[in-house]
Formats: C-alpha cells, sequence, structure tokens
C-alpha cells in the first residue's frame, strides 16, 4: 500500500509526554489476532510451551538490556504479555521540544524498550519453527501515577491466570 494512501492511526500515547523519563510503566503487549502462543492456562496456572519460556526468560532480562531498567510484576500469558517496567534515570534523553518536533523513537524509551523485546521474540520464534507468528503493531502502556495505581495493576497481573476464562485477552 502506498504510504500516502495508509489509513493514520490514532496515537494511543499522551501527548508530549517522554516515554523514556524516570517513571513506573505498565503495557500490556498482544499477539497478532490474540493467538495463543505462548502455552495454556489450566487451573489458574501458565504452563509455557518453548515460545512462552522464552517470552518469559526475555521480558525478564530487559534490565540486562537497557541498564536503567528494572521490571516489577510481570505475567506471560498464552497470547499477551503484562508487566511494570521502570525506567530509572534520565541518560539519552532529548529535551520535550525536540520530541515533539521529531517524534523517534528515543534510546532507552519505553517504546525502544518495547521493539527490541518484540523483536528478539519475533527473531527466536522465527529460528524455531514459528514462522507464523506475529505481535500486534503496537502495545498498550499506563503510566503508573501514584501507590494504589501500582497496587491495582499488581494485583491485577497477578491473578490474571486464575481469572484468564474471564479475561479480555481470552482465546478459546
Amino acid at each position: 500500500m502506498n504510504a500516502s494512501k495508509k489509513p493514520h492511526r490514532k496515537s494511543i500515547r499522551l501527548k508530549e509526554y517522554d516515554y523514556s523519563f524516570p517513571g513506573w510503566y505498565y503495557v500490556t503487549i498482544c499477539t497478532k489476532n490474540f493467538n495463543s502462543w505462548f502455552g495454556r492456562v489450566k487451573n489458574g496456572i501458565v504452563e509455557y510451551n518453548q515460545l512462552g519460556e522464552i517470552a518469559k526468560n526475555y521480558f525478564a532480562e530487559i534490565p540486562e538490556h537497557f541498564k536503567n531498567t528494572e521490571i516489577d510484576e510481570f505475567i506471560i500469558m498464552p497470547n499477551h504479555a503484562h508487566g511494570i517496567i521502570i525506567i530509572n534515570n534520565t541518560v539519552g534523553t532529548r529535551d520535550r521540544v525536540t520530541l515533539r518536533r521529531f517524534g523517534n523513537t528515543e534510546k532507552d524509551s519505553l517504546s525502544m524498550i518495547i521493539n527490541q523485546y518484540k523483536g528478539s521474540v519475533t527473531r527466536f520464534a522465527r529460528k524455531n519453527g514459528y514462522k507464523d507468528f506475529f505481535w500486534q503493531t503496537r502495545f498498550y502502556e499506563h503510566v503508573i501515577r501514584n501507590d494504589n495505581d501500582l497496587h491495582r495493576i499488581r494485583t491485577y497481573i497477578k491473578n490474571n491466570p486464575l481469572k484468564w476464562e474471564i479475561d479480555e485477552y481470552y482465546d478459546i
């Protein structure tokens, strides 16, 4: 499709917010068409297949590749991942005027972290026989603003396998 004829997607990001700034970010990353690639949930416990183990391990390893990050609570579900990513410092961030003007993915920004994570899982998938594996092109993010917000999100992540059959991403 010609780039000029592509439909314009509305951004879901907060306008003028620099996602490389220090903060706590809740993310949800879904597989394309919510296909269950990572395993299954049985009796409230996620049973990972090979690709699910990789997705889980790679998420846990994000701080090894992005030194300014930490991982708080996270879960890999059969067709999506939920996690809290903490960005600790502003090394390498641009000023807000530059960000508004150019809008490129900033080094060590949340978008760069998620893009690298998704790319790593996808490369593993391709090399190991999961040729039809794809992520959705975007991801959901939420800036965690206070302790109540953090507690609510941690609880949601921890309980996600227990509530799988009523989850909005449930795939039979």
